[in-house]
């Protein structure tokens, strides 16, 4: 009865604080980035004054179900952190994740414009690129925790899970990189005006369908970040410390690379992702069932 409270309040607490810590989480971005760049910035809680005023615009939507799409998009991102915090199966949590960004994807697909319609398909390939390095990640747990629920994860008793998987962890920041849409893999669509296909998969998304966007993004991110942590929890209570230095340390290094990297082509992009994925994150894999085979671990 107490770990079925106790995920009942992850949850809602998720539910309800994700997309303010997601939106102070866009603005310090901002914040930090403008710094980078010699340039002011703007204020640390411009993203959300940025939904508001969308929200009161006027939406012009290019066909009836675009709208339906996008909020099934919003629907399954706030599931898939519900599952995550409540301390569902990591597997079932990583579905639900894919699930709601095939309908961002056929939002996209269902208007008329060739810029959207090429975002979408550069969606697709975006997640053809980082998939199999995120189910390397949820193995890799489930070698550490003997299971695959995140409570279980999170509380394990050996030591935090970076020690043994410390590849697939590179690996992981590697496509996160493509999840939080960053330099030099941000080839769909972008939070930066200088998008090479206008906005790419949310060309056509206006008003109070690219808020509902901008809150599924910062939903999104939240869990993304939870998803982190997991390589720093266990059992100890020292651990969450770590994982929040830890997660600090990774979100300023993705906002350096963002900075300082021009961005690649979609080829090159999924050349790159499959190549980390097999030498940090497979061979990573294999070392430790050598290893579990020898009696060293």
């Amino acid at each position: 009865m107490k770990d079925l409270i106790l995920s009942i309040i992850s949850a809602v607490l998720y539910f309800v604080l994700a997309p303010f810590f997601g939106a102070l989480l866009a603005g310090v971005d901002r914040k930090i980035t403008a710094r980078m760049q010699g340039r002011q910035g703007p204020p640390v809680l411009q993203p959300l004054y940025d939904v508001a005023k969308l929200l009161k615009k006027q939406t012009k939507v290019i066909n009836r179900v675009q709208m339906l799409y996008l909020l099934t998009f919003l629907f399954f991102i706030i599931i898939t952190g519900l599952l995550f915090f409540a301390g569902y199966d990591i597997m079932l949590v990583l579905f639900t994740l894919t699930t709601a960004n095939i309908f961002l994807v056929i939002a996209a697909s269902s208007g008329h414009s060739p810029y959207a319609f090429m975002g979408a398909s550069r969606e697709l390939v975006q997640m053809l690129a980082y998939e199999p390095m995120v189910l390397i990640a949820a193995i890799g747990f489930y070698i550490v925790s003997g299971s695959f629920r995140v409570s279980a994860i999170a509380t394990h008793d050996s030591l935090p899970a970076i020690v043994l998987l410390p590849g697939i962890f590179l690996g992981f920041v590697f496509i996160l990189t493509i999840k939080l849409r960053k330099h030099p893999f941000d080839i769909s669509t972008s939070h930066h005006a200088h998008q090479e296909m206008v906005k790419g998969i949310t060309t056509e998304f206006n008003g109070q369908m690219f808020a509902i966007v901008e809150i599924s993004h910062w939903y999104e991110n939240v869990f993304l970040l939870g998803l982190l942590s997991l390589f720093f929890l266990n059992s100890k209570p020292w651990s969450v410390l770590l994982a929040i230095v830890c997660m600090v340390i990774c979100y300023f290094a993705e906002i350096l690379i963002d900075n300082t990297n021009a961005r690649l082509k979609w080829k090159q992009m999924l050349d790159n992702t499959w190549i980390v994925t097999a030498v940090l994150g497979a061979l990573n894999l294999i070392v430790i069932e050598v290893l579990k085979g020898k009696g060293v671990i």
